[in-house]
């Protein structure tokens, strides 16, 4: 069903998009009529104790600061009455909402993310919000969820990602971070990942996430022996090119295999296993097999290096099982850990601990900021790609969003040592 208009309107980029392409987004919902009430009392009540200056059609909401404007707001409200945070994501790909500062506008929106929605509706969501899909984290699942991601396009990523072509925070010398500082800050963070676990002349290592080949290469450069895994095809082939180029094909194997499959017998163990913004894909129910595999696969002495984003705990064990928009368009079956988290995984599935941990969240912050701002001067380019204006939006969106959750606090990334207890 779809919401019938009372009234003339302008048209919006919903009435462009393919219906079959991007249903979800063309179709505005319908909710019963005390729903819909409810829903425009709580989104009213919120946008109104706001540092924003909301339009809302006719009505202006918030204490003043940035922009957002609703276009829509009929449509708005259904879409977070019918699906709340997923709706408001789709609201934006169809063009029902705007915000000329997208990422300061959800900052200010994730600085008050727990407050927004009052605390006996919070309790009640568990009874309307959608929960994740069953599966989601087996391994054919994973190499469905990786491949819907990275294997959109070799030439997307490389739009707005730098000439390392890396997929993760980088690490700055200086901040407010330039375009031009991007490549030299994102070898400083793998460097930094590489001498937490101590890799050097002979070293056997490990990679879970190959990204675009990058850590393999500055790992061969130090005299290293590199197994690296991925589950994209797009990244397997422009990794062993791109390794093959830098003349570090014969210190370097890229694999396309699931990080279950490694077999101790077979393939040795490493002296250090490093893995870069690889937990959030591997989903909750997996993580006790993601650690046993890191310490089954470490030599005796070796050191695992982790970069990982985390959140709050008492977030992740409020949303562990629900399903949101970044699921549903952006990264299929994810889920981030928070520091307790990995410290009761490891303690409760491995002989591994946490020794060491740094956060450096503001760095994430401003490794989005650039990739957004490259990718929306790089617009036209992506269009020539075939990706359409929903996609865009969609893209845009997600970049701001994860901006927003780092400049708020309420995302961090951390850099984090794991060594078995009784070696240290």
């Amino acid at each position: 069903m779809t919401l019938q208009q009372t009234s003339p309107r302008t048209p919006l980029l919903r009435d462009r998009l393919d219906p079959q392409r991007w249903a979800d987004v063309v179709r505005v919902p319908t909710s019963s009529p005390p729903r819909t009430a409810v829903a425009r009392a709580v989104i009213t009540r919120a946008l109104s104790r706001l540092p924003l200056r909301v339009l809302l059609g006719d009505r202006v909401l918030g204490r003043g600061g940035p922009l957002l404007e609703v276009h829509d707001p009929e449509a708005f409200t259904a879409r977070l009455a019918r699906d709340g945070l997923i709706g408001f994501g789709e609201s934006y790909q169809a063009g029902e909402w705007d915000a000329p500062d997208l990422a300061g506008t959800l900052t200010v929106m994730a600085e008050q993310l727990t407050t927004l929605v009052p605390p006996a509706l919070q309790r009640l969501r568990r009874l309307w919000e959608a929960r994740q899909p069953a599966g989601a984290g087996s391994e054919a699942a994973a190499r469905s969820n990786i491949r819907a991601h990275y294997d959109l396009s070799n030439e997307l990523f490389g739009l707005f990602l730098d000439d390392s072509l890396t997929y993760s925070s980088a690490v700055f010398e200086q901040m407010p971070a330039r375009w031009e500082q991007l490549e030299r800050a994102q070898h400083a963070k793998i460097d930094r990942l590489l001498d937490l676990a101590c890799v050097g002349p002979g070293s056997r290592v490990l990679e879970i996430g190959t990204g675009w080949g990058e850590l393999c290469v500055r790992a061969a450069r130090r005299g290293a022996t590199v197994v690296s895994l991925t589950l994209s095809q797009e990244q397997h082939d422009l990794g062993r090119d791109r390794v093959r180029a830098a003349g570090c094909a014969d210190a370097v194997e890229i694999r396309l295999q699931d990080y279950r499959r490694l077999d101790p017998e077979r393939d040795g163990r490493f002296d250090a296993v490093v893995s870069v913004e690889m937990i959030e894909a591997v989903g909750v129910d997996h993580w006790p097999t993601y650690f046993r595999t890191l310490d089954t696969m470490l030599a005796p002495g070796g050191r695992v290096a982790l970069q990982a984003i985390t959140m709050p705990h008492d977030r992740l064990l409020a949303t562990r099982r629900t399903y949101t928009w970044i699921h549903k368009y952006i990264f299929p079956g994810g889920m981030l850990p928070s520091n307790e988290a990995i410290d009761e995984a490891t303690r409760a599935h491995s002989a591994l601990r946490v020794t060491e941990s740094e956060g450096f969240g503001t760095h994430y912050a401003e490794t989005l900021r650039l990739w957004r701002e490259r990718f929306t001067a790089h617009a036209a380019e992506v269009a020539e790609l075939g990706f359409d204006e929903a996609f865009r939006r969609m893209w845009t969106l997600y970049l701001a969003y994860s901006e927003a959750g780092f400049r708020s606090g309420y995302l961090d990334v951390r850099q984090i040592l794991l060594t078995r207890e009784d070696e240290a």
